[in-house]
């Protein structure tokens, strides 16, 4: 029986999570593991490495099944995304929601910056609602929609929904590797 790595990602979606996501599957895949499980419960974070991460899973060769054990909230559930086969517990939720930009000290734009900003953050939602509906058989604008909304499914809504492909609590095989980050 091959042993199914798995990856605990329990942290907020950022340069240092993304990159420790990242190096452990690329460890593992110089070892010659083909199959990965990734158990996320996440809140989301920075849309640049949520985008990264589900791109990378996407074509990094190996086969990512994606496992909500507790929240799988904003972009963290572009990552969820990226399984081939995504399972959930349960007693877990997502959470849909659009893009939104922050700074820290005092904002004075000009009116350039501005639209610049605007862009960005239509482009952020634009790919985002790509993403999930190509892996959920929606529209675009169906997930544009429930972003704009703030929409928040159980495992259940989650499953109609197209998001989740089953529902259970069994997080790990009975022969698998495990590899925690957050």
């Amino acid at each position: 029986m091959e042993k199914l790595f798995v990856i605990r990602f329990m942290a907020g979606v950022n340069q240092q999570s993304i990159n420790a996501l990242i190096n452990t599957i690329e460890s593992k895949l110089r070892e010659g593991i083909k199959k990965i499980r990734v158990l996320i419960s996440s809140p989301g974070g920075e849309v640049f490495w949520g985008i990264s991460a589900y791109n990378y899973l996407k074509g990094c060769g190996a086969e990512i099944e994606s496992f909500n054990f507790g929240s799988v909230d904003s972009v963290a559930t572009v990552i969820y995304c990226a399984g081939s086969k995504r399972l959930c517990a349960p007693t877990a939720r997502f959470l849909i929601h659009s893009v939104a930009w922050g700074g820290s000290g005092q904002f004075n734009f000009e009116e350039k910056q501005l639209k610049e900003h605007l862009k960005s953050l239509q482009i952020d939602r634009e790919n985002i609602a790509k993403i999930i509906a190509s892996n959920c058989q929606k529209t675009q604008e169906e997930i544009e929609k429930a972003m704009l909304e703030g929409t928040t499914f159980n495992p259940e809504q989650a499953r109609e929904f197209g998001l989740v492909h089953d529902i259970n609590e069994n997080l790990l095989p009975k022969v698998y590797e495990i590899v925690g980050i957050g």
